[in-house]
């Protein structure tokens, strides 16, 4: 059994996890476009590949799983995962199993305007946006919301070009230089991290790892402590399930007086899944077993609670 882990980047810990789970069992191939990015070099093998974008870089990564005779892929980053799921049936020609959600649902996962529709449509606590500067500023005069507010692109990652902003002056500078921006309500309450992983054979919720962010840098958890909530869990089971992700994701949830708004989601590892895997949801088995065609027990909150994790720089020399 071999996995490819397109866009591996920093991410050297997942690519670590899976070069460990599956020991004797397979090996672990990763790309990026850059030699520079660490991740690859924790791999049993690596490939230097063209950006996404290019002509001809699905053709790429097909010769690459024909070659290594891939069992399964996934991607690290969010524009890509839209990209496997497109390519799924091409993919399952070669006997590929594309680990990821729909391509309807990691498209919506990218927009962030759509999922705030849809989790506004189906009745979730979740921040207030806008498109339309107008409604937003219609909105202020009616006292619906309040600066500050975060103006960032609909469709973005990483919390790349996102502004914190307190007034009409600084929204309409950034309107006026930058297309396809939104406007959020900034949700003043605890930060929470769920990672979660819904099995591929029963479609169930097996494993959800959740978090309290600390500190956050360049838009991942830097400092978190784990906590289980029993409430925090159903909710979750429920909009996983209505939403119809499977496989792994990583869900952005805020606590506001007791109430859980969901803000963000990611169909893929995110960059704090390493605090769950160290305190004992190892995802990346859940993985195996299920390209093994075996479905995972129920395992939702069996870990480590006040386990602290701290990120810290590390160093490769090549």
């Amino acid at each position: 059994m071999n996995i490819l882990i397109l866009s591996a980047g920093t991410r050297n810990k997942v690519v670590e996890y899976f070069v460990k789970t599956l020991r004797g069992k397979g090996k672990v191939i990763a790309t990026d476009m850059s030699n520079l990015a660490p991740a690859i070099y924790e791999a049993d093998k690596y490939y230097i590949v063209p950006a996404m974008t290019a002509p001809g870089y699905m053709d790429t990564v097909f010769d690459i799983c024909k070659k290594e005779n891939v069992s399964a892929v996934l991607s690290l980053i969010d524009p890509e995962l839209s990209l496997l799921a497109k390519h799924k049936a091409e993919f399952d020609e070669l006997g590929v199993t594309v680990i990821g959600s729909s391509y309807e649902l990691c498209e919506l996962a990218l927009d962030k305007f759509q999922m705030y529709q849809w989790l506004k449509d189906h009745g979730y606590k979740c921040a207030k946006s806008y498109m339309d500067k107008e409604l937003f500023y219609a909105d202020v005069e009616a006292g619906k919301i309040t600066y500050p507010v975060f103006v960032k692109p609909a469709r973005g990652s990483a919390s790349i070009a996102i502004s914190k902003v307190y007034d009409r002056e600084t929204i309409e500078l950034l309107f006026a230089h930058d297309d396809g921006l939104m406007i959020q309500e900034f949700l003043n309450g605890q930060e929470i991290g769920a990672d979660v992983y819904i099995d591929m054979i029963s479609g169930e919720v097996v494993s959800i790892f959740t978090k309290k962010k600390l500190k956050m840098r360049a838009g991942e958890t830097d400092k978190a402590v784990s906590f289980r909530e029993q409430k925090l869990y159903e909710l979750i089971e429920w909009f996983v399930k209505e939403a119809g992700f499977t496989a792994q994701i990583d869900i952005d949830i805020f606590e506001i007086g007791g109430e859980y708004y969901i803000s963000e989601v990611n169909p893929r590892f995110g960059g704090g899944y390493p605090h769950a895997y160290e305190c004992g949801c190892n995802h990346m088995k859940l993985i195996v077993n299920n390209l093994s065609g075996i479905a995972n027990a129920n395992a939702i909150g069996k870990y480590s609670e006040n386990v602290y994790m701290m990120k810290y720089n590390e160093i490769l020399v090549k």
